[in-house]
Order: structure tokens, then C-alpha cells, then sequence
């Protein structure tokens, strides 16, 4: 059974910075792509980053430095730092798990926490 438990989230000033982590269990880490999406009110869900087993990362276009995934294979955790917060990244965000490939696509990922919520103000 795989599950996957978001925390981290909260409400912060712009400009501020969040560290947001990803706690999973079963057997899906290390054996496909780890993912961070994001879903703002009213839009649609859009991928922040991906992660592979060997630690190659992907980020979406719209990532400009502030972002940061990585995961620690120990704790079975994946992590994404965001900084320099702005008000447009109020959203929820999603872990996923389960993607064959390294991608941004949603409907690739199999498993998906429940989301923490980050606003900015």
C-alpha cells in the first residue's frame, strides 16, 4: 500500500520561504519518478518538478531558480524548497509518485498525497 503525506505548507509574506516535504511508505520510492504539482484556485493542476531514482530533475518552464526538489532515499522523504515566495505561488501542493518516465505530465503519476496547502500574501 502506498501512501503518500504531505506537510510544510502555511501562510507566508512574499518573499518569504517554505520547505515543503513529501513522507512516503510502500514500495513506490526509488522505483519510479517522484513529482511536485501545484493547483491554484481556479486553474488547472500544473507540474513544478520531478525527481528519477538516479536523482535527475526536471522543472517546469515556468521555474526560475526559486525552486528547489530533492528527496533523502534514508527517510523515504521528498522535499521542495521554495524561496524568494511570491503571491502567484498561493496553491495547493500535490506529491505524486509512480510515473515511469520523468515528466509533468498529472495523469502519468499513479499515487498522490493529499496536498498541503501554501498561501502567499
Amino acid at each position: 500500500h502506498v501512501q503518500l503525506v504531505e506537510s510544510g505548507g502555511g501562510s507566508v509574506q512574499a518573499g518569504g520561504s517554505l520547505r515543503l516535504s513529501c513522507a512516503t511508505s510502500g514500495d513506490t520510492y526509488g522505483s519510479s519518478c517522484m513529482a511536485w504539482f501545484r493547483q491554484a484556485p481556479g486553474k488547472e493542476r500544473e507540474g513544478v518538478a520531478v525527481i528519477n531514482r538516479r536523482g535527475t530533475i526536471r522543472y517546469a518552464d515556468f521555474v526560475t531558480g526559486r525552486f528547489t526538489i530533492s528527496k533523502v532515499n534514508a527517510e523515504k522523504t521528498l522535499y521542495l524548497q521554495i524561496d524568494s515566495l511570491k503571491p502567484e505561488d498561493t496553491a495547493m501542493y500535490y506529491c505524486a509518485a509512480g510515473s515511469p518516465v520523468l515528466s509533468l505530465i498529472a495523469p502519468l503519476y499513479v499515487y498522490w498525497g493529499q496536498g498541503t496547502q501554501v498561501t502567499v500574501s
